[in-house]
């Protein structure tokens, strides 16, 4: 019975710290490739990471549909991107390629990760 109870409260202890992306946890993404770029938060030393796998999205939802929330649907806060990378490791996914894209409107560069989840 003790081994039932444990082995209960474990399992509920995963389901609370759960992360999704539009509605699907981040362990749990049936794609091979995702893409993830971060953004730098305004007076903040953290960072938002957006996490594209290729998902439908909403033409008037915004980012909402690629920002990674916890279970009470508040967006993840990352220290940094390695923070981010070590977090995408942690479910399952290896970092494949870097590359970076530069927004000739206001001068931003934006770094892009491509992942391939592990088999």
């Amino acid at each position: 019975m003790k081994k039932i109870f444990i082995a209960a409260l474990l399992g509920f202890a995963g389901l609370a710290f759960s992360q999704t992306v539009n509605n699907v946890p981040v362990k749990d993404i049936d794609v091979e490739y995702v893409q993830i770029v971060g953004y730098e938060r305004l007076f903040s030393n953290k960072i938002d990471v957006d996490l594209d796998f290729g998902q439908n999205t909403k033409f008037f939802s915004g980012k909402n549909d690629l920002i990674i929330l916890d279970d009470k649907g508040k967006v993840v806060k990352f220290n940094s991107m390695t923070d981010a990378l070590n977090f995408m490791s942690a479910n399952g996914y290896s970092l494949q390629q870097v590359y970076t894209v530069k927004n000739t409107g206001n001068d931003a560069t934006a770094v892009h990760y491509i992942l391939r989840k592990n088999k």
